[in-house]
């Protein structure tokens, strides 16, 4: 059973910010976390209390959570690898 993709608010502004060619990429990135939320390459980040995973698309990091028994993702942050970790 495939997973449900959410976004929050400030995820999908981040996505719209992005140029054409970069956000194709990532969507489909992100697409694919539908059906392998654990991708290779995947890397859990150590944030305390927070159950954060991280992938990459290019220069571009993709933070999101994945809540296993509801079958949910949920895209938190979307950015350049320089600033994407900030205040998260």
């Amino acid at each position: 059973m495939s997973y449900k993709i959410v976004f929050k608010r400030q995820a999908q502004k981040e996505l719209n910010k992005i140029s054409n060619p970069f956000a194709l990429k990532i969507a489909l990135a992100i697409n694919e976390l539908s059906n392998n939320p654990r991708p290779a390459g995947c890397k859990k980040l150590n944030v305390p209390d927070v159950n954060l995973w991280r992938i990459q698309s290019g220069d571009y990091r993709i933070i999101y959570s994945i809540e296993d028994v509801v079958k949910i993702i949920e895209v938190i942050r979307i950015g350049h690898r320089g600033d994407v970790y900030q205040n998260l």
